[in-house]
């Protein structure tokens, strides 16, 4: 692995971290030396990840609730770095799809990126330090998948979204 990209100093907060590319991201950025906080709704995940990587912060939210996530992430502090990775994906045909399929989607997906970036923008301004904000997207996005319809959309927003925040945060150096 190649860690010639340096994040000394720098404090970084990873979503869906528990597992999988979250994971994984936790663990290079801290060999890069940054700070990291992994954000994970699994306690037993952020434990093994701990045992891992002893430096790491943790924070356990499930971040489909709007409040609590807020405030752990508000409480977790400043960040230099966020990476928006949690992620649900049901595989379901699009006539098959239900309220709580969509809302589930929704909620982790887009709303809790939504959520966490402003908090985390907030502080960058405030600070007037900027930073940098990563919204994990998918192909999916550009192309339909059979029984993703939910998925698909939903990644083409969080596009959007990463599109708007940019041209809204860029004039205070949060790319």
């Amino acid at each position: 692995m190649d860690t010639s990209v340096q994040f000394n100093g720098k404090k970084a907060l990873v979503t869906g971290a528990g597992k999988g590319l979250g994971r994984d991201l936790v663990k290079v950025l801290a060999k890069c030396g940054a700070e990291v906080c992994a954000l994970s709704k699994t306690q037993a995940d952020l434990d093994s990840l701990k045992e891992e990587v002893p430096g790491v912060r943790t924070v356990c939210v499930d971040i489909s609730d709007w409040k609590a996530t807020r405030k752990a992430v508000q409480e977790a502090g400043h960040f230099d770095l966020l990476i928006n990775n949690a992620a649900v994906s049901f595989v379901l045909p699009f006539l098959e799809v239900t309220e709580e399929n969509l809302s589930m989607h929704l909620d982790v997906n887009l709303k809790a990126m939504f959520n966490i970036s402003q908090v985390v923008a907030k502080s960058m301004i405030d600070k007037g330090t900027g930073g940098s904000i990563v919204n994990v997207s998918s192909v999916a996005s550009h192309c339909a998948l059979l029984d993703h319809s939910v998925y698909c959309s939903i990644k083409a927003a969080v596009d959007m979204l990463t599109k708007c925040m940019c041209l809204e945060l860029g004039k205070y150096k949060v790319i």
